[in-house]
């Protein structure tokens, strides 16, 4: 069947918005084709710097014909009611049906619609596209209206093996597309994709971006080996340099040795973040080496000799800049700084940044006393240093080296190691994939960082709503959620979070939910657990859940979830029947069956046997307590009838039941439970 081949050819794409582009891409066209009816099967797309590439198989030459039906008016109606609805649907009276509906006669209007060629339909939807294309950033330029993310170029269009024939905003559809900039820039003429691909292949342009980035690395690797180096891998800046080139070729520089005095996370950012260069290590010693790789986008004649020398030559500059601000920020000590964030807004109704260090320093003064292992003065002193870096020379420059300049810094100024390592590590865990500090006092004043952040923005009522957090609060509580979990901290909240409690609490509540359906809990278990409140200990909370996990995946504890929900549905009933509860003790002097004074004696036994687990946090034994109860519930419900014909004996053997709910409830709300 026919297949359409798409490219949106322009100046180039910055490599951030590419693979998001050729998504939307995809999208777009995808939904139109399926609002025509078209059916297709297979979507590639592709993003090179200066293209957007979509390749759909499969589709019909034509849409299918169309047979829609309209009810009209009851016959012998109004003539302007008939005459209204002539009109809507575009035919005469001789055309219409009369049909039988119910008892009365009406009229149909029976419209077919033939299929339009698809051709025709393509090109309707790649207009509509390219003019509604969500460009984060987009421009207009010349005398046009569209706007793009940079100029757009040209449009090849093909469906069936023919060019398309439309146009946009000046640009017309064709066969016709160009190669690499500087090694083959003539025009390529394209119908098909298999045509197309190897045509671009053969004018330097590699369009499958996986296939650039797959290239990008084995060459860099290889490079490496062969000089005794190895590559520092970095899958975020391998896919940005593949999208900076459509033809990338590896080449091999050096600096300076004498730039290793710098430490090693200032050069490699220096040239990750300026250059896009690949930083490498000594094979034999592991340490950073006085090379690195750059991607060319040409193939030179004297096999890239001029370009590395270039770069080489750039990155001196920039290296350069780096000593001097490493040199000159270490003639100041960090304690120096520290008035100088008062400079520094943290917020427009929260003061500085050196208010919030102030803040934080109490609070780590508060957390020392709580994690233990923590020292109060190291805890005090770290926060109190904590931010002066980013009055530095050199987080000025790389902003994404805060942290890890103050702890090269505060050991620079001989501040004991654990003060510097918490200032390393006091912005940690900054995500899901971010290694959380585990020493007591880098946990103290990583917590007190985030924990001020928190209950200062809910003070002045700047808390998220929606998908809006400017200010990543939800990243802060889930930091804070990681820092107790991970490091088994019985972190009291409350407390902390002062008149804000009851509203953070709550908020820090749905944030470990999260966490825990990221980990695999069941949402209904969350909430059974949840339900007993305890909102304010988080390993508490997570500990239920694990235990109601543990509980309801072993067969007593599924038997006996089975049979809370049957005597939960009995008490709903009869509760409802009675217009009273049946709530309280049942008296052991009306039993008339075995089965009834065993099951009251071992909920007994079970009740104060959870009570007692519960009261030492211990929710495994809870659970074991009350999953002994299985048998002898069984055995109720398989010999005694509840709803007896004495009223009495009916009433206590509700009761019983209301104890068997109250003593499951105790541990766990088992109506949240599904399943």
């Amino acid at each position: 069947m026919p297949e359409l081949l798409l490219e949106l050819f322009s100046e180039e794409i910055p490599a951030r918005m590419q693979a998001r582009a050729a998504d939307d891409l995809r999208r777009l066209v995808c939904d139109g084709l399926r609002a025509a009816e078209l059916a297709f099967d297979r979507t590639e797309v592709f993003a090179t710097p200066r293209r957007l590439c979509l390749h759909v198989t499969d589709i019909p030459a034509a849409q299918p014909d169309r047979k829609q039906e309209r009810k009209g008016p009851k016959v012998g109606a109004p003539d302007k009611a008939l005459e209204g609805f002539l009109g809507s649907v575009g035919l005469t009276r001789e055309q219409l049906e009369i049909r039988q509906v119910k008892n009365a006669e009406f009229y149909f209007a029976v419209i077919e619609q033939n299929g339009r060629p698809t051709a025709d339909v393509i090109a309707e939807i790649v207009q509509q596209t390219v003019r509604d294309f969500p460009w984060p950033k987009s421009m207009r330029w010349g005398a046009g209206t569209l706007r793009w993310v940079r100029p757009l170029h040209a449009i090849l269009c093909c469906f069936d093996g023919a060019p398309l024939s439309f146009e946009i905003d000046g640009i017309a559809a064709g066969d016709t597309t160009y190669g690499h900039r500087f090694m083959a820039p003539e025009a390529i003429i394209a119908r098909d994709f298999a045509t197309y691909k190897a045509a671009l292949a053969a004018a330097h342009v590699r369009l499958d971006p996986v296939e650039r980035e797959a290239h990008i690395l084995a060459r860099a690797t290889e490079l490496a080996g062969e000089n005794g180096l190895v590559l520092i891998e970095d899958a975020a800046l391998l896919a940005e340099v593949a999208g900076l080139n459509e033809w990338p070729v590896p080449l091999l520089g050096r600096f300076d040795p004498a730039f290793l005095e710098v430490p090693p996370e200032v050069l490699t950012t220096a040239m990750r973040s300026h250059q896009k260069y690949f930083s490498l290590q000594d094979a034999k010693t592991g340490k950073l080496a006085p090379f690195f790789v750059t991607a060319a986008n040409i193939e030179a004649r004297d096999g890239g000799a001029k370009i590395v020398a270039g770069n080489e030559r750039v990155l001196a500059a920039r290296l350069s800049d780096a000593k001097f601000f490493w040199d000159q920020d270490r003639k100041k000590p960090l304690e120096a700084r520290i008035d100088q964030l008062a400079d520094m807004v943290f917020h427009a109704r929260l003061g500085s940044v050196r208010d919030k260090v102030a803040r934080m320093v109490a609070l780590a003064a508060r957390l020392a006393d709580l994690v233990p292992g923590a020292d109060k003065q190291d805890a005090e002193r770290a926060a109190l240093l904590a931010k002066a870096d980013l009055v530095s020379e050199m987080v000025f420059e790389f902003p994404e080296l805060q942290g890890i300049m103050g702890r090269y810094y505060a050991l620079a100024d001989g501040e004991r190691a654990a003060v510097a390592d918490a200032i390393y590590s006091h912005y940690s865990p900054a995500g899901p994939s971010d290694e959380c500090p585990a020493e007591p006092t880098a946990i103290v004043v990583a917590l007190a960082d985030k924990l001020d952040t928190l209950v200062e923005f809910w003070r002045i009522g700047e808390k998220p709503t929606g998908s809006k957090d400017p200010f990543a609060l939800r990243r802060a509580a889930l930091g804070v959620i990681r820092l107790v979990l991970e490091n088994r901290l019985r972190l009291p909240l409350a407390p902390l979070f002062g008149a804000q409690a009851d509203d953070l609490l709550g908020f820090f509540a749905d944030r470990l939910k999260v966490y825990l359906r990221g980990e695999g809990a069941r949402h209904d278990l969350i909430d059974a657990a949840f339900a007993l409140g305890g909102q304010g200990d988080l390993l508490l909370l997570v500990a239920r859940v694990r235990a109601l996990e543990a509980f309801v995946q072993s067969d007593d504890g599924a038997n006996l979830l089975a049979a809370y929900r049957r005597a939960a549905n009995i008490l709903r009933i009869e509760e409802k029947r009675d217009d009273a509860s049946h709530a309280g003790q049942a008296d052991p002097a009306l039993f008339t069956q075995d089965e009834e004074r065993i099951l009251f004696d071992r909920i007994a036994e079970a009740a104060a046997e959870a009570d007692a687990a519960l009261a030492r946090d211990d929710f495994t034994a809870a659970m074991g307590a009350v999953a002994r109860l299985r048998i002898p519930v069984d055995a109720f419900f398989d010999k005694v009838t509840v709803n007896a014909d004495q009223a009495e004996l009916r009433a206590n053997r509700l009761r019983l039941l209301s104890q068997i709910r109250g003593t499951l409830e105790a541990v766990a709300d088992f109506s949240r439970i599904e399943g």
